[in-house]
């Protein structure tokens, strides 16, 4: 409720935005795949052998610190917008959309490619509910959006590693 200026609101009139169930539900896709981006980046880091090594297990590492520093951005969002995020690894494992990496040793080449899918698998969950949480909490789609250009510019300096002109 909007008041004129210079008008004090009855402290009851005064409330916080909270997360509709579906922008809730939204977040939580965001929340497990950058989880998931996470994992997969630390065991790739661990399992990666080959030519450019030492480049790509530090390149492995940036993406890695990217994807949970916005994991934990999500889910502080979340609450508060007294939604409930949910990191348990059972959670994680069951809904996110990121394709799994075999959990083996890979040349430096296959982890280019398998992690460049899965970062483009989370930024294809951020854009699926973009226009929905824009429509709710234009807030938190600038968060999005930071992260979208955040993880695309990762996964152009990683895929550049293979690319052949």
């Amino acid at each position: 409720m909007s008041t004129a200026t210079g008008q004090r609101r009855n402290p009851g009139e005064v409330t916080g935005f909270q997360a509709s169930a579906d922008l809730a539900r939204n977040l939580q896709r965001v929340l497990v795949d950058l989880i998931e981006l996470h994992l997969q980046g630390k065991q790739a880091h661990w399992n990666v052998v080959g030519s450019n090594f030492r480049d790509l297990h530090l390149q492995l590492d940036q993406l890695v610190d990217f994807a949970r520093e916005s994991s934990d951005t999500i889910a502080e969002r979340m609450r508060a917008l007294d939604a409930v995020p949910d990191g348990r690894s059972d959670t994680v494992a069951a809904t996110t959309s990121v394709p799994q990496i075999p959990g083996y040793e890979h040349n430096t080449g296959e982890v280019v490619d398998l992690i460049t899918t899965a970062i483009y698998a989370v930024v294809d969950t951020m854009r699926d509910v973009h226009d929905a949480v824009d429509a709710e909490d234009p807030t938190t789609a600038d968060q999005l959006h930071q992260m979208i250009d955040g993880l695309e510019k990762l996964a152009w300096l990683l895929k550049s590693e293979n690319r052949k002109v």
